[in-house]
């Protein structure tokens, strides 16, 4: 039964946030009226309110936070005023969909849920884990905090949508959600999306190999552990590679800085934000690409998106041992011990000594996408989803309304089935994350 649909996302813009714009265009296509509220982009997405594919965007200007959790704070403050002043012109709608971080969008669904409206908490990150692996405070007053909020969605959250299995046990337990009001959506990109194209030597800069690393820069995503690898390959006299490192964040200068110290400054590019066509150039040329995220208590247990992209393109993936990239990459994938920068130097090193091992994985690894972890099954699951957050009783009938959407800036209305775990390298589910209970003492590995 499809319906009106309200989207809420505050960590990007739409549609550069691929997940979401995914989620967006599958409900569409099943005949949802989708509409999306969500910051603007700074050199792209810029448009206070586009509606692009059938699908309404509105956007809304927003500073990224700078500093420690109190630039944060401001950050998202901030986005939950701007969201909540656009939020307020929407008309009825069936379903609110909220994507964390932050934890805050449950406040504004509350008042959609007293309209009738069903509540769907699409959860990107544990932002816990998240707060322990970025800020290194411990479990303080604000990690306290970031535990009530969490669980305060859940509670309000009449379905959750989780990325992947470790995130669905992290719902069921500490959450308290009932298993069948938790689903697995994968963050899987379309692989008609991800396509060879003829590989460009001068990418190489003159070396026999190219080694590709795509995703944020920010604290908790490893690129320092790569580049230290990088210097460590060199070190074991490799010097026939040259290194591209693609995407943005919060440490960008720091990290570019970094190469410089390590003597690395000719044999590294930082090409920042790259559009999409330029991405399949890299990753096309590639011969081996870097998941340098370290061992913590967010990316252990998180989907990392970079390794679902080496995989659609048949790229071969060196990446620290972390359960999620296991269950992900399978052995499309070769392992470092966790945050163990020489092995993962000298597992480089093994992959671009063999060309039949690097050909095996790219080949694992695009199967892998195609199959068990495609974006089909996924959207499969997001509208088993919506149907049974349509199937509870919403508080209150919506009142009919010719055009149940936001107005446009200028005031004009705008007119548990499929519930599979994936097998990891040895077989195996991804096992539950821990309670991230604020009273809670020392507890186990993640």
């Amino acid at each position: 039964m499809a319906g009106r649909a309200l989207i809420l996302v505050e960590n990007l813009s739409v549609p550069f946030d691929r997940r979401v714009w995914q989620e967006c265009t599958a409900l569409r296509d099943a005949g949802w009226d989708v509409s999306v509220i969500c910051p603007q982009g700074t050199e792209r997405d810029t448009e206070p309110y586009v509606e692009l594919d059938r699908v309404k965007i509105h956007r809304y200007p927003l500073k990224a936070a700078t500093g420690g959790p109190l630039g944060y704070l401001k950050e998202y403050s901030s986005a939950l005023w701007r969201t909540a002043r656009l939020a307020r012109k929407a008309g009825p709608v069936d379903v609110v969909h909220a994507c964390n971080p932050p934890d805050l969008f449950f406040l504004l669904a509350k008042r959609f849920k007293r309209r009738g409206a069903r509540f769907v908490f699409d959860q990107h990150d544990l932002v816990p884990e998240l707060y322990l692996s970025r800020f290194n405070r411990g479990r303080d007053f604000l990690y306290r905090a970031v535990c009530w909020l969490e669980r305060c969605t859940y509670k309000a959250a009449d379905i959750v949508i989780a990325t992947n299995e470790s995130y669905r046990e992290a719902a069921i337990t500490r959450g308290e959600k009932a298993p069948a009001d938790v689903f697995v959506v994968r963050s899987a990109p379309k692989v008609e999306r991800f396509h060879m194209v003829p590989a460009e030597e001068p990418l190489k800069k003159g070396k026999p190999y190219l080694l590709c690393y795509l995703g944020v820069m920010g604290p908790q995503d490893g690129v320092d552990y790569a580049l230290r690898a990088l210097a460590k390959l060199r070190d074991l006299g490799r010097t026939d590679w040259h290194a591209a490192f693609v995407g943005a964040g919060d440490t960008f200068d720091q990290m570019k800085a970094l190469a410089v110290e390590l003597g690395l400054g000719d044999s590294v590019d930082f090409t920042g934000r790259i559009p999409d066509e330029d991405l399949l150039r890299y990753l096309s040329t590639a011969d081996v690409c870097l998941a340098p995220d370290p061992m913590n208590p967010l990316n252990d247990v998180s989907t990392m998106n970079k390794i679902m992209e080496y995989m659609a393109m048949s790229r071969p993936i060196v990446s620290f041992d972390l359960r999620e990239a296991r269950v992900s990459a399978g052995d499309a994938a070769l392992y470092a011990p966790a945050n163990d920068e020489p092995a993962f130097a000298k597992l480089i090193a093994a992959l671009l000594d063999s060309p039949e091992d690097r050909k095996r994985m790219g080949d694992i690894g695009r199967e892998r996408v195609a199959g068990p972890l495609s974006w089909e099954r996924s959207r499969l699951a997001l509208l088993a989803a919506y149907e049974a957050a349509m199937s509870k009783g919403g508080s209150a009938p919506p009142r009919p309304r010719a055009a149940a959407d936001i107005r446009t800036p200028g005031g004009t209305p705008t007119t548990n089935p499929g519930q599979q775990a994936v097998d990891g390298q040895n077989g195996q589910v991804a096992a539950g994350v821990q309670q991230a209970d604020p009273a809670a003492g020392n507890q186990g590995d993640q």
